[in-house]
């Protein structure tokens, strides 16, 4: 061959096949195929928690016949900030099709219908960023339109029985001085000093005007109207800061003479003031004192002509929540947390006597009697299932109205179950554990995941994160140590001056029980937590080198200084002898994983909100320092703008990534739903 047309035809060939690799490498990407479980379907991701839909807040339409509710989403443009959004749903009660009510970019909230059924109303920000107002539409869809034009927004409104005005609940804002001030930064603060309070209004529909009925240096919430629309029962606190949530009173304010009357409160507490449907009475639910730490909750029955409130469930060893009235005025009907489930639970007005009205584990929450008295709405959800709307004439037989989550029948998802074990000292401690997805027997890479609070509970509900955990081939074990609640006030205060001991031992016997069974894998063992789960794995990491990695979120290391960083002081202080830390020193400094960190040798991954105001990042950066210098092996991840609770959705998808990828790393088993770690 011609050495000059071989040359020529091979640059032709490499030309052509350049040309053909760019062609191919600008094609889309087409994504990795989704991690399957043995039995072919799809395996949970930390991306795929973000597509659940949130599901709540049902109100139930005044004939019956349909269902308002929020369903709240992610939206995850590319390149752009993913942000959640909620919007308005309706559903018939009957059964049938959901439809969306609500649309676009910016969220609509705490749905309500008029007393004439012809209108939706529901909060939105759609006119100004941050000031959400009442805004109305059609029963049966439209266009909606903005009702009120309160300064600064509102947070909060209802109708009025009569459907001729509604009661507001808005923040004061700042004076027209403080405002200018602010424009030129001259806005130096005074802590507690100038706290900006929420009051009631009252928005007259016809006139578009409205009326402060509150104001004074308290803070108002869960205005409640009389059925004759002529009075409205409130709650106030000196302020609303979290610390202050204890000191309750429940009040009443006539709306024709602006009269107002304390009708519960101090010595106790009082909150979720509820009138009987003829106005004659009203319940509520208070505690005997003002005790800052677990309190027991009772139902109380006021009369709404006066006199002195008369408690109704003393008898009844679980706490009480918000109060149901049956139309017929016999019952009362609540929900709240027994062992590992939220159950409903019904009281007998005529004699106290309480009856557990479900039993079907997960999560059943009630929100609603219809006016007619024969329908119950409420939320439902359980251990493989995220919540739905129900609506049910029976309690014995409750089915989902809605089914928002349906794209998870493609998933195969961890089983759960409640396991009970005897700690050190003999108590019987329960607890939930999530297996392996596809387990079948054999020991397994085993996580310990203590809840926060400590006053709280884990339950055998739907929980995202141990889903994705099991996906990858780990059992979770969520103990319900001493001071959870569900199980009466004596367990829930049991860990009064002794954080880090009895519930620790509560935690490290449930380990131990775990390996017993044959489930956990005694070599493979790690443990996560947030909050006061964060404080027992810091507290963990100081006391034992048994677990190969530890992962404390939003956790306290030093509980001296954290008394005086966070903002729930009075809580805290009940757990230690009710004193402050300076004049409980040793105690507090006994307590603290800090005084033991030099103990510390096993990895650690830390993880913290940077403007955490109920821990604040402070707590962390003090362990992180420690560990540092002293080379032990640790990660300290920042989550920018997130507080104790996380809100942004690329940093929960992150958190989630980040156990999976660091307890696969040390615990030695397959990442397999997550992408692998960018360098």
């Amino acid at each position: 061959m011609n050495p000059k047309r071989f040359i020529t035809t091979l640059l032709i060939l490499l030309s052509l096949a350049t040309a053909a690799l760019a062609q191919e490498s600008s094609k889309p990407q087409a994504d990795p195929p989704a991690p399957r479980a043995k039995d072919g379907k799809k395996l949970l991701t930390a991306m795929d928690l973000l597509r659940i839909n949130g599901v709540g807040n049902p109100r139930i339409s005044p004939d019956g016949s349909h269902v308002a509710y929020t369903v709240s989403e992610v939206k995850m443009e590319k390149d752009k900030e993913w942000k959640t959004v909620t919007q308005i749903w309706v559903v018939p009660t009957a059964g049938g099709r959901a439809r969306q009510f609500t649309r676009g970019d910016k969220s609509a909230s705490q749905p309500e219908w008029s007393p004439d059924g012809s209108m939706i109303a529901f909060l939105a920000d759609r006119e100004k960023d941050g000031e959400r107002q009442v805004w109305m539409m059609p029963a049966d869809g439209g266009e909606a339109w903005s009702v009120t034009s309160h300064k600064g927004g509102v947070s909060g409104f209802h109708f009025s029985p009569d459907g001729k005005r509604l009661v507001l609940t808005a923040t004061d804002q700042p004076s027209k001085d403080e405002e200018d001030r602010k424009k030129v930064k001259d806005d130096t603060m005074v802590i507690d000093h100038d706290i900006k309070m929420t009051h009631l209004w009252l928005f007259d529909l016809d006139r578009k005007d409205e009326k402060r009925l509150t104001e004074g240096n308290y803070t108002v919430s869960d205005p409640q109207w009389s059925p004759d629309s002529t009075l409205i029962s409130y709650t106030t606190r000196p302020t609303p800061k979290a610390d202050d949530g204890a000191l309750s009173d429940v009040w009443m304010i006539t709306i024709a003479s602006g009269e107002k009357k304390r009708i519960a409160g101090e010595p106790g507490s009082a909150d979720n003031a509820r009138w009987s449907a003829d106005g004659k009475w009203i319940a509520f639910v208070g505690t005997a004192d003002r005790n800052s730490g677990p309190s027991r909750t009772y139902l109380y029955l006021y009369s709404a002509d006066g006199g002195t409130a008369r408690q109704l469930t003393g008898k009844f060893d679980l706490d009480v929540g918000t109060p149901f009235w049956s139309r017929d005025g016999k019952a009362i009907y609540f929900f709240n947390t027994m062992r590992e489930a939220n159950e409903i639970f019904a009281v007998d007005v005529a004699t106290g006597a309480v009856k557990q009205v479900t039993n079907r584990g997960g999560s059943t929450a009630i929100s609603e009697i219809s006016r007619d008295g024969k329908m119950f709405i409420g939320t439902m959800s359980s251990a493989t299932r995220p919540a739905e709307i129900y609506a049910t004439a029976n309690f014995s037989d409750i089915k989902p109205l809605t089914d928002h989550n349906s794209w998870l029948n493609d998933y195969s998802l961890a089983n759960s179950e409640v396991v009970k074990w005897k700690s050190k000292d003999g108590t019987e401690i329960e607890g939930v554990l999530t297996k392996p997805v596809g387990y079948e027997s054999g020991k397994v890479p085993l996580l310990l995941n203590p809840h926060g609070g400590p006053t709280g509970a884990s339950l055998n509900n739907w929980s995202g994160t141990p889903q994705v955990l099991a996906a990858n081939g780990f059992a979770v074990l969520q103990p319900n140590f001493r001071g959870s609640t569900g199980k009466g006030i004596d367990f829930s205060s049991a860990n009064k001056n002794s954080w880090g001991k009895g519930d620790y031992e509560d935690c490290m016997s449930g380990v131990d029980a775990m390996i017993a069974s044959g489930i956990a894998d005694p070599d493979r063992l790690g443990a996560f937590g947030w909050s006061y789960g964060g404080y027992m794995t810091f507290w963990i990491l100081t006391q034992t080198d048994r677990f190969k990695a530890v992962s404390p979120g939003a956790g306290l290391t030093n509980i001296y200084s954290m008394y005086s960083q966070n903002d729930i002081q009075r809580y805290l202080r009940w757990f230690y002898s009710d004193k402050a830390p300076w004049d409980a020193q040793e105690l507090y400094w006994d307590r603290s994983p800090m005084k033991y960190v030099k103990n510390v040798k096993t990895p650690v991954m830390i993880m913290h909100g940077q403007v955490d105001t109920r821990v604040p990042i402070a707590q962390a950066q003090e362990f992180y320092m420690a560990l540092k210098e002293m080379n032990v092996p640790v990660d300290f991840v920042v989550y920018p703008r997130e507080n104790h609770g996380f809100t942004e959705p690329r940093h929960n998808m992150d958190r989630v990534r980040r156990y999976v990828r660091f307890f696969a790393k040390y615990l030695k088993t397959p990442v397999v739903t997550e992408p692998a770690e960018e360098e």
